[in-house]
């Protein structure tokens, strides 16, 4: 039977969101209805907004982070799971390979419906136990960006306590997230970004230091000043990854993923080979590094940062402030005034 929710809706490209009465598609067996909570924003919910993702279907219910609880089962998952907390897990059809995800791999909210609704509907494996001492919106703010700064900082960088850890553009989600991962780990961070204030931010939070990027040649700055870095983590791309390759430490390891400022207009080859540094991309995260994820963040007792929380109602005040770029930290969507 079908389900009628609450949810924000995008009708079309460049749409202004809004919320409206949805009829969602029967459970399949195996799947659970979660009451939403908590939802939060990323901008990947913005590009689809704007039309800037591949193959986008309308109408759209975006959203890949969100906390709630189990409210229905189908075939085939226990009734035990009714009324738990849970966190859903936004990476769909990973696959077999851990190295990659497959062909078939989709992101939670494009083209499934997502979680800026009163009601979600995912497979059962998709929904994790919430840590317990997280609000609904701090569980909200961690899938996708808390995920997707796990494989890139511990999977794919193998990042340790003695390193030395660059993380770039610090303010977003998932470079903050990386960044209080790092931290825990006992490493040594130190972050850029375009705003002194969020530079100030993440050394209230245990980073060493920071640098803005407007700075000419902040790369040569950072490798005379610190002796360049273990593992430099990077989402921005563009002019950013040269200069990553100036404070990166001969056999260091560039993680990136993302390219906000888009592609490099001339990377610097010579750098890369002659400093026999590693590059490696990350997307997203499979089952185990969510897994692991969850499990180190209960073990520290991390907090995910939120910016500012909005209504489902003020759907579309949260994409435009995502969209400004004010935040530091999470924007997240509450289902009701809690």
């Amino acid at each position: 039977m079908s389900l009628v929710t609450k949810a924000l809706v995008l009708r079309e490209k460049n749409a202004i969101p809004a919320v409206e009465d949805f009829f969602l598609p029967p459970m399949r067996n195996n799947q659970v209805t979660v009451k939403i909570h908590a939802a939060a924003l990323n901008h990947r919910d913005v590009w689809i907004q704007q039309g800037l993702y591949a193959k986008i279907q309308y109408p759209a219910i975006v959203g890949s982070d969100g906390c709630g609880y189990v409210s229905d089962v189908a075939e085939g998952v226990s009734e035990s799971l009714i009324g738990q907390r849970v966190i859903i897990h936004p990476s769909l059809m990973w696959g077999d390979d851990i190295k990659a995800q497959s062909n078939n791999f989709q992101v939670l909210g494009m083209p499934t419906y997502g979680t800026f609704a009163h009601h979600c509907i995912v497979d059962a494996d998709r929904v994790y136990a919430a840590p317990s001492y997280l609000s609904d919106a701090e569980c909200a703010a961690l899938p996708l960006a808390g995920l997707t700064a796990w494989r890139a900082l511990m999977t794919q960088g193998k990042a340790q306590s003695h390193h030395k850890v660059l993380i770039t553009g610090i303010g977003g989600g998932v470079a903050l997230c990386a960044a209080q991962f790092a931290l825990a780990l006992g490493a040594e961070v130190w972050v850029t970004s375009g705003s002194q204030d969020k530079i100030t931010m993440a050394q209230h939070l245990g980073a060493k230091g920071g640098i803005l990027y407007s700075e000419p040649d902040f790369g040569k700055s950072l490798m005379k000043s610190m002796g360049g870095f273990d593992i430099i983590v990077d989402g921005t791309g563009g002019e950013t990854f040269n200069h990553a390759l100036e404070a990166i430490k001969p056999g260091g390891t560039i993680v990136i993923y993302g390219a906000t400022a888009g592609t490099p207009s001339n990377v610097n080859i010579h750098r890369i080979f002659w400093k026999q540094v590693h590059i490696i991309g990350s997307t997203m995260g499979n089952d185990n590094d969510f897994a692991e994820m969850l499990a180190f963040v209960s073990q520290h007792r991390i907090k995910p940062i939120i910016a500012k929380t909005f209504l489902l109602e003020q759907g579309a005040e949260a994409f435009r402030y995502l969209q400004s770029g004010a935040q530091t930290g999470k924007v997240v969507l509450l289902m009701e005034n809690m």
